[in-house]
């Protein structure tokens, strides 16, 4: 009946023209990033409420970053200061999930509402521009000599720079408990702890690491797609022998509390938001792959995908 429901309301809202034209504004609207200035979540929410804008969604909006434990600190918050907010908005991804499953928060992400599910992006390892390293299989090679000499940058723990290094790990017949691996709260971090040398590589989505490896200033390794990326002179790591190919999403989430009604309406505001000049501008600038799907079927694929997640997870060693 609740499927049935919102399918009517979504179908009304597109006859309508508010799915694809601009939608009524709001006095305000909140977006809370549950990580640090500077990573992937952050300008993901950011550039999402720069659309949200131009789409005439909101009048204007507020930002609010809070990192910590893969972003689950964030949708603590989130869950607890935006109940019943049809304005309110929760950026997270696949790194969520991970958290979740791994850190086994007091707050589940099933008390938010889900909205929509935004772009897909696959991760890079990289070098600082003056380690001795040259190639991910020298990394490798000193990996599998003395594991806990070799200190891997990145997300929280469950990330998917974490789970392909403790595959990558496996492959080389390390175990992936033994694997030194150092979370960050934010790509900012992350970013300043590789060019300063206080870890060995970082692992990240291509966006984050993109303005250094351009600039000479870090040396991309490895990514974890199919195939090469293009304009990206690094191997994949199936071509170094590594059977895994992840990527990274993100997307956004309501509060809370909220009512059906109230959740179709902020769901056009998002999808109106991702067909904005500023949207499309954002998807280019960062490499981002534009993956939405919202709704019912965005509630699906979380299920579904928290169930791949723990699988492999637990594949990877890693719980």
């Amino acid at each position: 009946m609740r499927r049935a429901a919102f399918l009517k309301a979504l179908l009304a809202l597109s006859a309508g023209g508010s799915l694809t034209g601009r939608v009524a504004a709001g006095d305000s609207g909140r977006i809370m990033i549950p990580a640090n200035p500077g990573g992937g979540w952050d300008s993901t929410g950011r550039a999402l409420g720069q659309a949200l804008l131009e789409a005439g969604a909101f009048d204007k909006l507020i930002f609010e970053n809070k990192g910590g434990a893969a972003g689950t600190l964030g949708l603590a918050q989130f869950v607890n200061a935006s109940r019943g907010d049809p304005n309110a908005l929760l950026v997270m991804g696949a790194v969520m999930l991970g958290g979740i499953i791994t850190g086994k928060p007091p707050v589940s992400l099933t008390l938010a509402t889900p909205i929509a599910r935004l772009t897909s992006e696959y991760n890079v390892f990289v070098l600082p521009a003056n380690s001795p390293f040259k190639s991910m299989a020298e990394v490798l090679t000193q990996l599998k000599k003395d594991p806990g000499s070799v200190k891997w940058g990145g997300g929280s723990r469950g990330a998917t720079e974490h789970i392909a290094a403790a595959m990558m790990a496996r492959a080389v017949g390390v175990n992936p408990a033994r694997i030194n691996y150092v979370a960050f709260r934010g790509g900012g971090e992350a970013a300043a702890a590789i060019l300063g040398g206080f870890v060995t590589l970082g692992g990240s989505g291509y966006s984050e690491f993109a303005p250094y490896i351009e600039a000479g200033k870090m040396r991309a390794v490895a990514v974890t797609s199919r195939q090469r990326l293009p304009g990206v002179a690094a191997p994949t790591l199936k071509e170094l022998g590594i059977p895994v190919e992840i990527d990274n999403w993100r997307g956004v989430y309501g509060a809370p509390g909220i009512s059906l009604a109230q959740r179709t309406a902020l769901t056009a505001k998002v999808v109106a938001a991702t067909q904005s000049a500023a949207w499309t501008q954002a998807l280019v600038r960062n490499r981002w792959t534009p993956a939405l799907l919202s709704g019912l079927d965005f509630e699906k694929f979380v299920k579904e995908d928290l169930a791949t997640l723990r699988a492999t997870l637990i594949k990877s060693g890693l719980i």
